[in-house]
């Protein structure tokens, strides 16, 4: 009986360095995404970091299935699952100091590399109210399950692949084409498309 999690995602680019003194931070109430970027921008600026505080932006992301929230580098954007809005308030807020944690660890990193869900990512979580957080989340989000009605099946070395709308162009077995052919295209390894029994 294996527990699914579904891990909050971070995009790294690359980043400026800011220097930033620990200061501890106020939470307000906030009804939508314009509430939840100027508490991020009010607590950027209680944190001395000048630079995220005037660009960060929270906004909702409907395409979310999964993943409660984003942080996006260097675009210091957040992006939120709108399935945490029926949810207590402190799941939101919880999501969205997760993700200004990782704002706010690579702003003060610089270009020096450091980990998603590192020390540094923990030490900014602290500072936001939420010192044990964990790198996943366990909220009930369910995936929309599309059946797939498409097979294709390599005629080299009989791997199937299932797709849930048709293949339009020419594609062929990626690891044949590796294998056989220096990672080029070849007929010879073109998927074909399985008849429905």
């Amino acid at each position: 009986m294996g527990r699914v999690l579904s891990q909050l995602e971070f995009r790294w680019v690359s980043w400026l360095r800011v220097r930033a003194s620990p200061t501890p931070v106020q939470e307000r109430p906030a009804k939508d995404d314009s509430g939840l970027t100027a508490w991020c921008v009010e607590t950027c600026k209680t944190l001395s970091l000048p630079e995220l505080s005037r660009r960060v932006r929270v906004s909702w992301n409907a395409r979310m299935q999964t993943t409660a929230g984003r942080a996006w580098w260097p675009d210091r954007t957040i992006e939120l699952n709108p399935k945490l809005k029926p949810l207590p308030p402190e799941e939101l807020w919880r999501t969205l100091k997760h993700e200004l944690a990782h704002l706010i660890a690579y702003e003060r990193a610089g270009r020096r590399y450091t980990e998603p869900h590192g020390p540094e990512w923990q030490a900014a979580c602290a500072e936001l109210g939420i010192p044990e957080e964990q790198p996943y989340h366990t909220l009930p989000f369910k995936r929309r399950r599309m059946k797939r009605n498409y097979t294709y099946i390599c005629p080299h070395c009989l791997t199937t692949l299932q797709r849930v709308k048709p293949i339009r162009r020419m594609v062929a077995c990626y690891a044949c084409c590796r294998k056989f052919n220096n990672g080029t295209y070849h007929t010879r390894f073109r998927l074909v498309a399985q008849k429905e029994s």
